[in-house]
């Protein structure tokens, strides 16, 4: 028989590793939450087993039915109906209860016990089935074992549902960010309904995307962003070394970042929106060739010979439309941040835009998407916290993320700069 291979990218070949599998002798070795955990992963098997490891317990205190070898002082003391947790579904037994005479009362099963109680991550289990698409009232079909099974009505699922995903909204709004070391910081808004959740996204000096919090408000407005990037501040985020902060045209988020990092925030105005905002101004049949010209003016490396394509462009559209030139005008120097920075060739491509976080709001659409009707804030919050802690792991590292120690130098020297013209400005009106 051949080999099983693994065929990886650029050619490389891997072979496939075998399926790590106990002996009886090492199953048997086991203590008992080990053999629990083991169980209520074996569907058809578990059963069975279970009600074994059960019935063996039964064995050690009272022996065999109608057999004298069981310890004095234990008896067999009939059936109880009662149930064991398979998975995320509780399913109906019958097992043997045992007396202590002496203490006149039932004596413990410990395999009972723990097979009774619900796996630590069943909840979780649960939740990311239900995030992944299926409903609440298709969860039975979907998901049992067998017919038995009950605690999958929708009304149970739906409870368990909101118990698992309020744990991952306490865990998103509470996590500490002190241990994160952030060069760069994207703000963008997503629609849920009539409200527009306001989510950020923070990038740390090694590349990692880390989704920081999110805050529910009625539109993209400066004071809710505002409060938003305090709380954040709150809870550990650092920029006394200086932030890239990448936003859309919102002039909420260009205030709020203003008013709250001062000259530690370095806006980056998302050049794809700038581009998609001039154009709209010009006639249709223009559009493609202007929105071509503005994107090669943004890929020029250096920030003098951007800068220079751009205001060549803007003496073309002069001749054409006024109102173009203003669009570009407006935040023109913003969205050349980091040509400015001098890291244009190497993060271009991750920083100049935000794809990033639209990517991220993209995959939060998802996951959420699929709900017909937001009933209150707290549904809104909880399947936004609990898409974005999946999201996180699933994640890449930015594109060009070994040149961010670059661009941290760049953002020291930048915040330098801008806090002496903020001391000199000062000063004169003093």
């Amino acid at each position: 028989m051949g080999r099983i291979v693994q065929i990886k990218k650029n050619g490389k070949v891997k072979k496939a590793e075998g399926a790590a599998v106990k002996t009886l002798q090492e199953y048997g070795a086991l203590g008992i939450d080990a053999k629990v955990e083991a169980i209520q992963q074996m569907i058809p098997l578990a059963l069975m087993h279970a009600l074994d490891m059960i019935e063996n317990d039964v064995r050690q205190l009272a022996g065999e039915r109608y057999g004298r070898n069981g310890i004095p002082g234990y008896d067999r003391w009939g059936k109880q109906e009662g149930s064991i947790c398979l998975h995320d579904q509780r399913i109906p037994i019958q097992y043997t209860r045992v007396r202590d005479t002496k203490k006149r009362k039932e004596a413990s099963n410990p395999s009972y016990i723990q097979l009774h109680r619900p796996a630590a991550e069943v909840d979780d289990r649960l939740m990311k089935r239900v995030l992944y698409g299926i409903s609440c009232k298709n969860y039975r079909e979907c998901a049992e074992l067998i017919p038995q099974a009950f605690s999958l009505s929708a009304s149970t699922v739906s409870r368990k549902y909101i118990r698992a995903t309020l744990e991952k909204l306490q865990e998103l709004q509470e996590r500490s960010l002190e241990g994160y070391d952030f060069v760069a910081l994207l703000i963008d808004g997503k629609a849920f309904g009539d409200d527009e959740l306001i989510i950020a996204l923070g990038v740390t000096i090694s590349g990692e995307k880390i989704p920081l919090g999110f805050v529910q408000s009625g539109a993209e407005n400066a004071r809710v962003t505002k409060d938003f990037l305090n709380g954040l501040i709150e809870r550990g985020l650092r920029y006394d070394k200086g932030l890239l902060c990448i936003i859309d045209g919102a002039k909420g988020f260009r205030k709020a970042v203003d008013d709250v990092f001062g000259a530690h925030g370095v806006i980056q105005r998302c050049q794809w929106h700038k581009r998609e905002n001039v154009v709209d101004y010009l006639r249709k049949d223009l559009q493609p060739a202007f929105r071509d010209k503005l994107r090669r003016a943004y890929a020029k490396e250096g920030y003098g010979e951007a800068k220079s394509a751009l205001q060549t462009l803007k003496k073309e559209l002069r001749l054409m439309n006024e109102s173009a030139v203003t669009s570009l005008e407006e935040g023109f120097e913003e969205t050349l941040a980091i040509h400015r920075l001098g890291v244009a060739k190497e993060l271009r491509k991750s920083l100049s835009t935000t794809n990033m976080i639209e990517s991220v709001n993209a995959l939060i659409g998802q996951r959420t998407d699929k709900v017909d009707r937001w009933r209150n804030s707290n549904q809104k919050q909880r399947w936004v916290a609990t898409a974005l802690l999946d999201i996180e792991p699933r994640l890449n590292r930015v594109s060009g993320y070994r040149h961010l120690p670059a661009l941290r130098a760049a953002l020291i020297s930048e915040v330098k700069r801008a806090s002496g013209q903020e001391s000199k400005k000062e000063a004169a009106v003093a």
